[in-house]
């Protein structure tokens, strides 16, 4: 069998799609089977947007064939529909995914058809901008939801339909429960964070505090609460010293700052926060995100977040960073309460009677 990862991907996607697989079987099911973590990754992503994508780009294929091949060959023409995924969704260079598509078709023993998956992906691009105007003309193929479903939306919310199918294509924001992967949370101490997320998923996680008395907090409240984790005394901004070259799929940053935003919570820091702390936070703070960033996997997300309400320890640092590496793109998202950012979303304090809180979510690209 194949370990091509397009070419898992296809007979994943046609099993989901057209035999009612279940994505969540199909994806624990075929991702031991690659040893790198980065086509694991690929993986997951092409199967999680073929599913979310299907109405949509499963309509553009018939259009670009003479004869469909959804029946004769599901493979082939899941395959297709990943080819049009990659280019559209994921955004992947046109060259790489053509390539890649074209050799996935022989992976999957159909080497005779190799050709027309290339004429296929060719005409899309030559094509792109009329065959996207076909699909955005329909609600379901515009927003990749049944027929019935998107009539349903429109006749019981007529207002906000359009924007409710829109929602519904958006990944949940902090995306922080997550099962079987590797997670590091970086400046833990007291752990109250690191317990949250063993709690509520099936984790592998390593909690990560540079003070050793401050880490042995963690130990207590991970006993009292019966969790395990790994807890290591390191520098979040020097990872040789305590990282064993395996990379994390989630990485959290609750980055030492200003503390600006907790003023109601900590009274004392409006008497001990001076005007140049701040240069010296900032500096910290892009040390420790530029440091941690080559330990997360492709494909991974990593959340940062501060108790400030200054711009220079917030959206500065992440902007920071997204302009000093290519792979790094920020995850749109909204919260209840608050306001977008630049970068990020920042929550003031009075709002919804909170602290005051900033986030940002940053995903590397595959």
């Amino acid at each position: 069998m194949t370990t091509d990862t397009r070419a898992l991907a296809a007979r994943g996607l046609a099993e989901v799609a057209m035999r009612g697989a279940s994505l969540r079987d199909v994806m624990e099911r075929n991702a031991p089977r690659l040893r790198d973590p980065r086509d694991r990754a690929l993986l997951m992503a092409l199967l999680s947007e073929g599913a979310r994508w299907w109405l949509r780009f499963d309509a553009a294929i018939d259009g670009l064939l003479e004869k469909s091949l959804r029946h004769k060959d599901p493979a082939i023409h899941a395959l297709l529909v990943l080819g049009l995924i990659q280019l559209e969704v994921l955004q992947l260079q046109d060259y790489a995914a053509v390539a890649a598509t074209v050799e996935a078709a022989r992976a999957l023993q159909r080497p005779q058809l190799a050709g027309l998956v290339n004429a296929v992906l060719r005409r899309w691009q030559r094509e792109r901008e009329t065959l996207l105007a076909k699909l955005d003309a329909k609600p379901q193929t515009r927003h990749a939801h049944p027929a019935w479903l998107a009539a349903a939306l429109t006749r019981d919310w007529p207002a906000e339909a359009d924007a409710v199918m829109t929602a519904d294509n958006r990944e949940p924001p902090l995306m922080l429960r997550v099962n079987g992967l590797r997670v590091l949370d970086a400046c833990a101490a007291p752990g109250g964070k690191a317990c949250h997320l063993l709690e509520r998923a099936e984790i592998d996680l390593t909690a990560l505090e540079s003070d050793s008395k401050r880490a042995e907090r963690i130990g207590e409240n991970l006993r009292r609460l019966r969790l395990n984790a790994k807890v290591v005394i390191g520098d979040a901004g020097a990872p040789a010293g305590w990282w064993k070259r395996q990379p994390f799929d989630r990485i959290l940053i609750d980055a030492p700052c200003s503390a600006t935003g907790v003023l109601r919570r900590r009274p004392d820091v409006r008497l001990h926060r001076r005007e140049s702390d701040i240069a010296s936070m900032h500096e910290q703070q892009r040390r420790i995100l530029s440091a941690l960033w080559p330990l997360l996997a492709p494909g991974g997300r990593l959340v940062y977040i501060t108790c400030s309400v200054l711009r220079e320890e917030n959206e500065a640092i992440v902007g920071e960073l997204l302009a000093a590496q290519a792979d790094a793109q920020a995850v749109a998202f909204t919260l209840p309460i608050g306001r977008a950012a630049a970068v990020g979303w920042q929550i003031l304090p009075g709002d919804g009677d909170l602290d005051g809180m900033y986030y940002a979510v940053l995903q590397k690209r595959l």
